[in-house]
């Protein structure tokens, strides 16, 4: 039997914790700066959590999981 393969884009993507969890950057950082608002602006730094259903899938993606 194969190994399952790392799907390399989720591994670039996303962070485990060490409690598990995953954490993801917000998205809206890339451009059209000048336009937003600093209370906005770093909102946007805070990394999120991914919920519980999410997370599992992609902790099958990134090999965590079988």
């Amino acid at each position: 039997m194969p190994k399952i393969k790392t799907k390399k884009g989720a591994r670039k993507r996303f962070k485990v914790t060490g409690t598990g969890k995953i954490m993801h950057k917000r998205s809206g950082n890339n451009h059209f700066g000048r336009r937003k608002r600093g209370n906005r602006k770093r909102a946007l730094r805070v990394p999120n959590v991914l919920n519980k259903s999410d997370a599992r899938r992609v902790k099958q993606a990134m090999g965590k999981i079988k």
